[in-house]
């Protein structure tokens, strides 16, 4: 959090606007160093969005993972939080805000910047052609009055 106070971290989810729009900022070897990082500092649940506390924010963990290069980096980040959302006790809308220890949710619940959990798509080329392709198909008449 501080660069001259030892033992503080953070998630520095926004270096993946580097990677989406390319621009090339930082060189891939400061993410990779982060990610190396951000392994060792996992909870059950997931990754604490910094050295303060073990809550973190769905959206921008996975905006970190998506720092990764391959498949297996990602899923090695978002595994955890995987699991929170197939094991927290609390059956509300979808949080974005939770405890990576216990995978409780933290007040906020079903919040608009939880699209933000479709990050990966916009730097897996495949997958954006796949989806993005489906929205310029026009629906034929019957389907709309269905």
């Amino acid at each position: 959090m501080a660069f001259d106070q030892p033992g503080t971290w953070s998630q520095k989810y926004n270096l993946v606007w580097d990677k989406v729009l390319k621009l090339n900022v930082f060189s891939n070897d400061v993410a990779q160093n982060e990610l190396t990082f951000y392994k060792t500092r996992q909870n059950l649940y997931g990754l604490p969005l910094d050295s303060r506390a073990k809550y973190t924010k769905l959206d921008w963990l996975l905006w970190t993972a998506t720092l990764a290069n391959n498949r297996n980096e990602f899923d090695s980040l978002f595994a955890p939080a995987y699991k929170f959302l197939n094991e927290t006790p609390d059956r509300v809308p979808l949080t974005d805000f939770y405890d990576t220890d216990t995978g409780k949710h933290r007040y906020f619940q079903a919040r608009s910047v939880i699209g933000g959990v479709f990050m990966p798509m916009l730097t897996d080329s495949a997958i954006w052609k796949k989806w993005a392709g489906k929205a310029t198909a026009a629906p034929s008449r019957q389907a709309i009055v269905q």
